[in-house]
């Protein structure tokens, strides 16, 4: 009874054009805010912004005309940087809200397609299952034991059954099917659907702030209260000295601006944007930003068998009957008995198959009858999956008046339901056994008998005549083996937690070299536990068989619990609270439900587990790239500071090195090496080979910070040297700047390179692929010369040509300032050498 059996063509595709036109897109379209503009609101209360706009006016003021020209145009570039990444971040999250509709099954030339919903039209008809949203509005003209749940609307959490001939048969937008199958032919799209009239949005992307997020606003917070009180204090000492106050306000201006990190959000925004925008290339779709900073500190994945380990290709393969007594192959020669089970076994699927063992059984049935029957009965009853263990039944009519009834499920649901003798109950466990431990997913198939259409109010309640057993085959992934390996190699413990039978599962887990594959715990044991045991057995076991929703969820909890950081893929309905507790909820993008994709962070598009290998890569390194980021921008931000303050407290000769010009330009230099050349770098040697980083440890721990402060305080050290050296040999102010810029300049080059690792030297790292950065230290390099060497740049900038020997001392000791590192970067391999071979040697000795 699958879809021809059934009278419903459908649209053609000159009608859908024809209805699109007239109804237009199923689109739900709301005033939105122009981005443009909310995103210069947001960038005139972005602090730098503001301290530019206040010196460019004291320059206009003062008559400094060429000096306000180059800030209102820094303005303006900062503007741009700042659009041009916002505009980034917005398209990344209206390609992640579109890829994230849901997908959904229309009937058209007589065949069912599957499209995006925004393709749904008025007039098409929409088939709807369990775990589906429904995406448009529509009324019921098919139905299979449907029941909706429409809370989205009413505010009502249970579900409603509906049917063609009851009074409400509408189906509207945004709500969720909760059981059964329906047909629908669609009614309103977009704007003109209820939740449209209505005006509730069903597509909004979740904004809230990650922990990092978090860290870094308060540290930005940090550093603006520390530039106020500085920039208070600096225009103090500077009105007192020259008792000038536009003077003084200029000069202090210049330190605020030389404080404010504001390169840190932007990096971060960049990263994460351009992070996600990597993922989906690769077929993962990030729901969350946040999820692209979990990815990295997974220490737990736990798995779901069928389609995630195997391909979920469930084909009938092997049957048993009592009457025969042996296990068939389907491919031979089958008894009327055999034929029989089959037989029931495609009555107790649904009439539209949507599962892959349900196709198989209609196909097979359509193999080995005659007469094919199924156009001649309907459906008047059915009993949807249910029960622990599981089980569903059907039940068809004909216009005769004869019925059907059938039933399948778990191999013990109907055992238990069935006249069956112990004899016969030991033949069939025994059976059961020896296709479970060759992986086959085994099915219990029974018939009954009823009178009357007072249904028994649960399915147990028939008697059932036992058939036999359905047996399907499910490979498992041909690079299912590599993936668990990846996963061991990077410290990442796996678990299987499924529906299926303990032997069927420790049979795949064996094939596929899985860890722990001999014991199981099932779900029945394991939901009586107390919280000591279960996180002990979680901890200790790897495999969960015969796992049902409420048991997934404890699974879930106790390794959270435990510290963990647990992503859990899952495809179905019942998967739904556990993907929503795990920290990192996968959803399988072509077999999964809508229920579990919305409850899900990220969706692997192809279903393919190694994605997940590659999202765990792209979050270490994004985390990894976003501290190297960071802690250049920290280690560069302090001699840049301490310039501009030193002199000044300490009265030197020179006490204003650098005017708010000369800051602005080492902002606009060394600004996009941050968030263009480390977010372009490769993954890290070994990465991979790590174990997880702990997702509680702060974003800013101290001995990272102190790394960086070091590095800053001595690159200020070698760069105020050169000033003093240059003061010592007579040079003036002009030179005396130039000396200093380019000794900066030269070490916030060389820092570059040493930050690409802090393991690693600078000649491993050289052999890095990442082609911006030759071009970012060309650019850098360029701007200098020019600065030096044109004559206009210079005047303007008050700098002066060097001589060689001026040159080779700014060179020189910039060099050294930041290349000092080295060395303890190669104290670090050493010691991290000794103690791998110490290891080894411990290792051995047991």
């Amino acid at each position: 009874m699958a879809i021809e059996n059934f009278d419903i063509q459908g649209l053609l595709d000159s009608e859908v054009l024809a209805s699109r036109k007239k109804f237009g897109v199923n689109v739900l379209e709301s005033k939105k805010k122009n981005p443009f503009f909310e995103a210069i609101k947001g960038l005139l209360k972005e602090p730098m912004v503001i301290l530019l706009l206040v010196a460019a006016t004291l320059y206009f003021f003062t008559g400094n005309t060429g000096d306000g020209i180059f800030l209102a145009a820094a303005i303006l570039l900062v503007a741009a940087i700042s659009l041009y990444q916002d505009a980034k971040t917005h398209d990344a999250l209206e390609k992640l809200k579109e890829l994230s509709q849901p997908n959904c099954k229309v009937i058209r030339n007589g065949t069912v397609v599957e499209i995006k919903s925004q393709e749904v039209v008025v007039g098409d008809f929409l088939m709807v299952e369990e775990g589906s949203t429904i995406v448009a509005d529509g009324t019921i003209v098919h139905s299979n034991d449907f029941s909706v749940n429409e809370s989205i609307l009413t505010g009502e959490s249970f579900s409603v059954e509906k049917n063609a001939s009851s009074k409400d048969n509408k189906i509207f937008m945004g709500t969720q099917v909760g059981g059964g199958l329906a047909i629908a032919e669609i009614t309103a799209v977009g704007n003109q659907t209820k939740v449209g009239k209505i005006g509730k949005s069903i597509e909004d992307i979740s904004s809230e702030r990650s922990t990092l997020e978090l860290q870094i606003n308060n540290f930005v917070k940090k550093m603006v209260i520390a530039g106020a009180v500085i920039f208070l204090l600096v225009w103090g000492i500077n009105y007192y000295n020259s008792e000038d106050v536009l003077d003084s306000l200029l000069k202090a201006l210049t330190l605020a601006m030389s404080v404010l990190p504001e390169e840190i959000p932007v990096a971060f925004t960049t990263f994460m944007a351009i992070g996600a925008w990597r993922l989906m290339n690769m077929g993962v779709i990030v729901k969350q930003m946040k999820t692209v900073e979990s990815l990295g500190s997974a220490t737990v994945i736990c798995v779901d068998k069928t389609g995630t380990i195997t391909e979920n290709k469930m084909r009938l393969d092997k049957i048993f009957t009592l009457e025969t007594d042996r296990i068939t192959s389907v491919e031979e020669t089958l008894s009327e008995s055999e034929k029989l089970l089959i037989t029931t076994a495609m009555w107790a699927s649904e009439p539209i198959p949507f599962d892959t063992m349900e196709q198989s059984l209609h196909k097979f049935y359509k193999k080995i009858v005659k007469i094919d029957e199924r156009p001649n009965f309907k459906m008047v009853h059915e009993y949807p999956l249910g029960g622990k263990p599981p089980m569903m039944t059907h039940i068809f009519k004909n216009e005769s008046g004869n019925r059907i009834i059938a039933a399948k499920g778990a191999p013990e649901a109907l055992m238990a339901v069935s006249d069956l003798s112990g004899e016969q109950k030991e033949i069939l466990k025994q059976k059961i056994s020896i296709l479970a431990a060759d992986g086959y997913r085994v099915l219990g198939v029974g018939i009954s008998k009823f009178e009357g259409t007072d249904w028994p109010k649960k399915q147990q309640d028939f008697n059932f005549e036992f058939k036999g057993l359905v047996a399907f085959y499910d490979p498992p992934k041909e690079n299912i083996s590599k993936v668990f390996q990846d996963f061991y190699n990077a410290g990442i413990a796996v678990k299987i937690i499924t529906g299926d039978i303990a032997e069927t599962t420790m049979a795949i887990a064996k094939k596929v070299n899985f860890k722990g594959s001999g014991e199981v715990i099932s779900g029945d044991e394991l939901i009586n536990l107390d919280d000591s045991e279960l996180q002990k057995i979680t901890s200790e076991k790897n495999i969960f068989a015969r796992m049902f929703p409420e048991a997934k969820l404890k699974i879930i909890n106790a390794l959270k619990a435990q510290g963990h950081i647990v992503a859990m893929t899952g495809d179905g309905v019942n998967d739904g609270p556990a993907l929503k507790a795990a920290n990192i909820g996968v959803a399988m993008g072509k077999k999964g439900t809508e229920i579990a994709k919305q409850s899900a962070s990220l969706v692997l598009v192809d279903d393919d587990l190694s994605k997940m290998v590659e999202a765990v890569a792209m979050g270490r390194k994004i985390y990894s790239n976003l501290k190297k980021a960071i802690q250049y921008i920290i280690s560069i931000h302090i001699p840049i500071i301490l310039i501009v303050f030193i002199p000044l407290v300490l009265g030197w000769v020179y006490p204003n090195i650098f005017t708010p010009v000369h800051v602005i330009l080492l902002e606009l230099i060394m600004g996009p090496t941050c968030s263009i050349v480390y977010e372009n770098e490769p993954l890290e040697k070994d990465s991979m080979l790590q174990k997880p980083r702990p997702f509680s440890s702060t974003f800013f721990n101290w001995s990272e910070l102190f790394t960086s402060i070091i590095q800053g305080l001595v690159i200020t050290a070698g760069v105020l040297t050169v000033y003093q050296l240059a003061v010592n040999n007579g040079a003036n102010e002009e030179v005396t700047r130039t000396m200093v810029f380019t000794a900066l300049i030269t070490a916030n080059i060389v820092l570059t390179f040493v930050n690409r690792s802090f393991i690693y030297s600078i000649f491993t790292t050289f052999r890095y692929k990442n082609r911006l950065v030759p071009i970012m230290i060309g650019i850098t390099i360029g701007i200098t010369l020019s600065l030096l060497l044109v004559p206009p740049f210079t005047e303007f900038f008050e700098f002066e040509r060097l001589g060689i020997n001026q040159i080779g001392i700014s060179v020189g000791i910039g060099v050294l300032s930041a290349l000092w590192y080295e060395t303890v970067k190669w104290w670090k391999r050493n010691h991290i050498s000794k103690k791998s071979l110490i290891n080894e040697q411990n290792d051995l000795s047991y």
